[in-house]
């Protein structure tokens, strides 16, 4: 799976589906709950593994992104519409 973090990096991610579909129904609940302080902690959260278990594509590798991941600086209003019901990462 090819991860982009907007204005960040592209990561290459292999075998970790379920880990990192837990971590995005985290986000999702928090942002269900409007729960801004959980939110913006399960969303780092996301994005560190994101970054610690994903290998980062070199600047000149070009792939298709499987998942587009919103900028670390979102909001909770913006990711409202973002996060929802299945949340952002395919089953």
């Amino acid at each position: 799976m090819i991860v982009r973090i907007s204005g960040d990096n592209q990561y290459r991610l292999d075998g970790i589906d379920g880990q990192i579909n837990q971590l995005d129904s985290d986000v999702v609940a928090a942002v269900e709950a409007g729960d801004e302080q959980r939110f913006h902690h399960t969303y780092a959260r996301l994005l560190a593994f994101v970054r610690e278990h994903g290998t980062p594509l070199a600047e000149d590798e070009l792939e298709g992104s499987d998942l587009i991941l919103p900028p670390p600086d979102i909001s909770l209003a913006e990711a409202q519409s973002d996060f929802t019901g299945a949340g952002l990462i395919p089953d």
